[in-house]
């Protein structure tokens, strides 16, 4: 690991104070049973105030740029948990997959990707890659991922398409889950019993996805999908604007970048 450069006194403790503020909100809202993982978007910042997070305690940081997570990967500490959160191409996935210590893919939409991933995976890792299906639930033409699942007809979606090839085909993967970006707007009109429709959206996908699952593998063998421990297909949803809403929904992981580390720079002057 090369030397990264020191964070001053100030923004050490500045990103410590941010980083307590969202733990508090996290810990105050959340509905799951065990503790939600907060990964911290670090997209565009420098790899010194990751370090100072990480030394806070902060594991999970997600990028969303291939090059910038490898060169970051590269010079942080080797026990971070990197969560690959941009448009992934299938031309892409060797040089993800090389990361040690890529943690989780959440942004997966093709059976190519998923081939590709599966087959660049080095097969002496101890576990599989943990990977997110990721699920356009607003329907928005400028946000990326699958269509939801309606209640019928569900073995002829995409998502479920996908989902099935993972798990027969992808021993290198294991599907852990669904990922989401809500429309902004219900972020920000939503009051505070309202529930967000993106969110519940993603939450009736889920479900759909694990009854088909079962159906087609048995029960008995939940444990290709999902969360190592309790076989749940997991949430991923709700970032610096929304991730209450999200929590408050169900979420098992948020995504926070602005409220951790503050407003990000252009990625022409990044």
């Amino acid at each position: 690991m090369s030397t990264v450069e020191r964070p001053s006194t100030e923004r050490v403790e500045e990103l410590k104070e941010s980083l307590a503020d969202i733990r508090s909100r996290v810990k105050a809202v959340s509905l799951t049973t065990s503790k939600p993982t907060l990964v911290a978007v670090s997209k565009y910042k420098p790899a010194s105030d990751i370090l100072a997070c990480f030394e806070d305690e902060q594991l999970d940081f997600g990028e969303n740029y291939v090059q910038e997570l490898e060169d970051k990967a590269a010079v942080l500490p080797g026990e971070i948990r990197w969560h690959f959160i941009g448009t992934l191409q299938s031309n892409k996935a060797k040089v993800l997959a090389a990361i040690p210590n890529l943690y989780s893919i959440q942004t997966l939409a093709s059976i190519k990707t998923a081939t590709a991933l599966n087959k660049a995976f080095p097969s002496d890792r101890s576990t599989p890659l943990r990977v997110l299906l990721q699920v356009n639930t607003s329907g928005e033409d400028s946000k990326s991922g699958l269509p939801p699942l309606s209640s019928s007809n569900v073995e002829e979606f995409e998502l479920t398409q996908l989902a099935t090839h993972i798990v027969k085909e992808c021993p290198k993967l294991r599907l852990e889950g669904l990922m989401t970006i809500g429309a902004l707007e219900l972020s920000l009109t939503a009051s505070e019993t309202e529930k967000n429709a993106d969110f519940e959206r993603l939450k009736e996908t889920r479900d759909a996805l694990h009854a088909h699952l079962v159906k087609q593998f048995g029960e008995s063998n939940a444990g290709k999908w999902g969360h190592e421990t309790t076989g749940k297909l997991l949430l991923s949803m709700g970032m610096s604007s929304d991730f209450d809403a999200a929590l408050k929904s169900g979420s098992d992981i948020v995504r926070v970048g602005t409220g951790i580390f503050g407003q990000r720079v252009k990625k022409t002057t990044a």
